[in-house]
């Protein structure tokens, strides 16, 4: 896999925006699609439970970073950790090795590396993690695995390997955008929750301002009308292509459009709805000129999180959370004034 630019994800996104006032609240509002999703890969690789529409049990609150341990100097989970009382993290990115069968960044083995040691570090220490699929870059599994039990069939390797609890689709690029493969990618989630009883299972897209565009709502549409319990339909509000925004405003603009989709998917309540609605956010200067995510727009969408009782909520990534140093790489820095992990700060024990 090449790595097209310096940031670790990327999208490009063709909405226009403006911004909507009333009774002093401000709103935003966006009339464009988004053409695809932001977060990439390496750049070398890098009993049953399925509900019926509006019968979904309500999920608690998922957090943790992305970790990747590809480039970005990623620091040591435990030291982190230690540093912030965060126990959970995202690990990405599983993708296909060329065929139907996952492996980190389609390259390294999934067991016997560096990926499981910084599990069972994290386990060793009171943390657990959810393992992420897909990204921007890189061969995908939706796309290899020519039927829905076959890709299953994929993920179940992944779960078994590390008895994972919770697991992350991060379905983008042409994952995204095929019909096909996004109803591959449901019915195979359907056999997982079958399979397990009790997994978390999160979807994770992008988003234009105002929420989910035509494949994002279609995506949750057919997961409604399969029947699948997705725990947290997370979008990922950044890289609109707009210049400066108010990202906090954005934020939770986009949420909000994402909760509306799955309301009237899924036949649920408003409330309910934000209870299977979640958000990844990146930190720092995002991968669009002028485009900034501050700790303060960070603290803002958490404390939004908190008051709606979000399924999901982490940013890409925890290999950023940090100030930049003189010709630093902006996939291991933030771009902005911030202490060492002060966004993992901000997130760490969302419990919903």
């Amino acid at each position: 896999m090449e790595k097209k630019s310096k940031r670790s994800r990327r999208l490009a996104l063709v909405a226009t925006c403006g911004l909507i006032t009333t009774g002093g609240t401000a709103a935003l509002a966006a009339t464009g699609a988004q053409a695809a999703a932001p977060r990439a890969a390496a750049p070398n690789a890098t009993a049953a439970h399925s509900a019926a529409p509006g019968a979904m049990a309500a999920a608690s609150g998922q957090t943790g970073p992305y970790l990747y341990l590809g480039w970005g100097s990623p620091p040591r989970a435990t030291d982190v950790m230690a540093a912030t009382g965060t126990t959970q993290f995202t690990m990405a990115f599983i993708l296909s090795d060329g065929g139907c069968n996952p492996k980190w960044d389609g390259s390294r083995a999934l067991t016997g590396g560096a990926d499981q040691s910084t599990i069972n570090s994290i386990r060793s220490a009171g943390g657990d993690v959810t393992v992420s699929f897909g990204g921007w870059s890189g061969a995908k599994l939706g796309e290899k695995c020519s039927s829905a039990s076959a890709l299953a069939g994929a993920y179940q390797k992944v779960i078994d390997a590390y008895k994972l609890k919770s697991i992350d689709i991060d379905i983008e690029a042409s994952e995204f955008e095929n019909a096909t493969v996004r109803q591959r990618v449901i019915d195979a989630l359907k056999i997982v929750k079958q399979k397990n009883s009790g997994i978390k299972v999160y979807v994770t897209f992008g988003t234009t301002t105002s929420g989910p565009d035509a494949n994002g709502k279609d995506l949750v549409r057919r997961g409604a009308a399969s029947g699948v319990d997705v725990d947290g339909w997370t979008v990922m509000p950044f890289d609109f292509g707009q210049g400066s925004l108010d990202m906090a405003a954005a934020t939770k603009s986009a949420v909000d459009g994402l909760k509306n989709t799955v309301a009237s998917a899924y036949g649920l309540s408003s409330d309910a709805a934000y209870r299977k609605s979640g958000f990844s956010s990146m930190n720092g200067k995002t991968d669009v000129a002028g485009e900034t995510v501050t700790l303060d727009n960070f603290k803002s969408v958490v404390s939004y999180a908190k008051s709606h009782h979000l399924a999901r909520v982490s940013f890409w990534s925890l290999n950023r959370d940090r100030a930049c140093g003189s010709g630093s790489d902006a996939d291991a820095c933030s771009g902005i004034n911030q202490g060492t992990y002060d966004f993992t700060k901000v997130l760490a024990g969302y419990t919903g």
